[in-house]
């Protein structure tokens, strides 16, 4: 029997607990993700690599790789929101405003829709604010503010779509203590259980044959 297909679009925080992800899910899932390589046969403006970027570049990115029908997945994890809110210090505009951020996302909905691949939303991750935006080296800010708006507003268009979501959010931020390494990306032993708990919740996923 084969294994299915997870197909990963997200930020630097899914690229950091992506390893582990693989390692867990590797009994059970076979494990790829958005790549600089696929994104450069698309052709795509503003290239992010490996990394999802912000909501536009992810929608731009999943719908060339469906118009060209090279999304072999059984299963599609997507987040985008850190970039999203980034913040430019002196005129306080958003990357993303957002309403093109809600629009971006009914966008990707859609586009899973069209290749008649399940979604599951990712709910985008905590940042120390108070360290990011003291930083002498940061040419943007993010809020705390602005996570938890964006965030409320992905939960609006996944429920109305009815696509699941994995809180990373809540759970990153319930594990407490020393969290960051810098100021938004985590330990490596925060990785790993960033990756446990999303491996958890698509195994228990799929054992409803919600996705099958």
């Amino acid at each position: 029997m084969n294994r299915p297909r997870l197909y990963v679009i997200g930020d630097s925080i899914s690229m950091q607990y992506g390893p582990y992800l693989e390692q867990y899910l590797g009994g059970r899932f076979a494990y790829a993700r958005k790549t600089a390589e696929a994104e450069a046969c698309l052709n795509l403006p503003n290239p992010q690599g490996d990394n999802g970027g912000d909501s536009s570049v992810v929608l731009a990115y999943l719908a060339g790789l469906i118009e060209r029908d090279e999304l072999a997945a059984d299963l599609l994890l997507v987040n985008c929101g850190l970039h999203d809110i980034k913040t430019d210090p002196t005129s306080g505009r958003k990357q993303v405003g957002i309403d093109d951020y809600r629009r971006n996302l009914e966008g990707i909905v859609a586009q899973a829709q069209k290749a008649k691949v399940p979604l599951v939303w990712v709910r985008t991750t905590p940042c120390d604010e108070a360290v990011h935006n003291s930083r002498q080296d940061m040419t943007f800010h993010r809020f705390a503010a602005d996570c938890a708006a964006y965030n409320a507003v992905a939960d609006g268009v996944m429920a109305t779509a009815g696509v699941p979501a994995i809180d990373l959010h809540n759970f990153t931020a319930s594990l407490g203590g020393e969290l960051y390494c810098d100021h938004v990306h985590f330990h490596e032993a925060i990785r790993e259980k960033q990756a446990a708990y999303i491996a958890g919740w698509l195994e228990g996923y799929y054992s409803t044959g919600k996705a099958l």
